[in-house]
């Protein structure tokens, strides 16, 4: 047998093996996915406000505990379909916590080495949460080298770096296939308002208000989306000004999981219809002030979303208008209970939260 039959035939053995396990690897995060309920649709009435509903799209229910594990599941999807992720694929990502939990869920399933760069101000219960999923931990005291070192770290182990903000708006079928806006029309499709006036979100890569206004406009809805920001993050300042990309040096909020220093190539400005930017002690105060409302924590992106919908119904009520307001409670707070549950660390940073916590409380009644 001639040499070169020999490296093309070993060559096709070892493709088909991959191919094989790729397949297999496919079948698994899809049995995940059926294994996993939908998330609820938490329905709070607002007697100050007759006739307007806020809604809660409950992702903490997920088995990471947030939104981030659809994010996670079509990025490892996209990943092996397109042939990025082998059997020995070292798998990287930039994170500030909450898609690393969800992504080292899906490495370990696969069996893959996973590593998650993350800024150093991680809370640690996030930390805790990506070791206890077999994944490993590189901090980084500079937030903004994240991607290079992620990149570094790829290329170094021969890995492949997921890179949520790239790829978070793509990855994700908009269309439909049970994404998170299909799944709220679905929901609201017996209230009395099926049809909300807004949809609230956040962005931190942009890919789920890029998922949710792109299915507005497919299904031809009336629904307006907002994106809630906070104040020390670019993506409103871009929205407002497109010539503006990164912030200035020093200016940076502690709410994690939502806004960046800089416009990530998974925000879509184009589908969104208002931006709300947030001090980040409001979204605490609303945070709080939620969590003794359902009896269990939120996490503080879900407070920036809040304090959106507390401003839209407001002005919904002031023009005279009716209708439903849906938003994301976009993880649990027990990964927040050494920051911001913690009245000492709150004190610390002189963070000012009581007045947002009566806010909305009254907004509850």
């Amino acid at each position: 047998m001639e040499a070169s039959e020999l490296s093309c035939r070993e060559y096709s053995r070892v493709g088909a093996d991959t191919r094989a396990w790729r397949a297999e690897a496919i079948r698994k995060v899809e049995a995940d996915f059926n294994r996993s309920a939908d998330t609820h649709l938490v329905r709070l009435d607002l007697p100050r406000y007759p006739g307007i509903t806020l809604y809660l799209k409950d992702e903490s229910s997920h088995p990471t505990g947030s939104l981030k594990h659809r994010l996670a599941r079509s990025l490892f999807l996209y990943a092996l379909c397109n042939a990025w992720i082998g059997p020995d694929t070292c798998v990287i990502e930039a994170s500030s916590g909450s898609t690393a939990v969800s992504e080292a869920y899906f490495a370990r399933m696969l069996g893959l080495r996973f590593i998650a760069v993350v800024p150093a101000a991680t809370a640690a219960p996030k930390l805790d949460a990506i070791r206890f999923y077999g994944g490993e931990i590189h901090t980084v005291d500079d937030p903004r080298t994240v991607y290079d070192v992620a990149n570094r770290l790829a290329e170094e182990t021969g890995g492949h770096y997921l890179d949520q903000f790239t790829y978070a708006e793509r990855a994700t079928d908009w269309r439909g296939n049970n994404n998170i806006a299909e799944s709220i029309f679905n929901q609201m499709a017996a209230e009395e308002h099926p049809v909300p006036a807004w949809i609230v979100c956040g962005a931190g890569t942009g890919g789920t208000s890029a998922t949710i206004g792109r299915f507005i406009g497919y299904q031809r809805h009336d629904t307006r989306l907002c994106v809630a920001d906070p104040v020390n993050s670019i993506f409103h300042r871009h929205y407002a000004d497109p010539a503006v990309v990164a912030l200035p040096e020093g200016c940076a909020s502690c709410i994690e999981g939502i806004g960046r220093p800089r416009v990530e190539p998974s925000f879509v400005a184009s589908v969104i219809d208002r931006m709300i930017a947030v001090h980040d002690a409001d979204s605490i105060g609303a945070m709080r002030a939620l969590s003794e409302q359902l009896g269990r924590g939120v996490g503080g992106s879900t407070g920036t979303n809040l304090i959106a919908c507390a401003q839209l119904i407001e002005e919904m009520a002031a023009a005279g208008q009716k209708g439903a307001v849906v938003t994301l409670l976009c993880d649990g707070g027990d990964r927040y209970s050494c920051t911001y549950y913690d009245d000492s660390w709150l004190a610390e940073r002189c963070v000012d939260w009581q007045p947002a916590a009566e806010r909305i409380r009254a907004m509850f009644g």
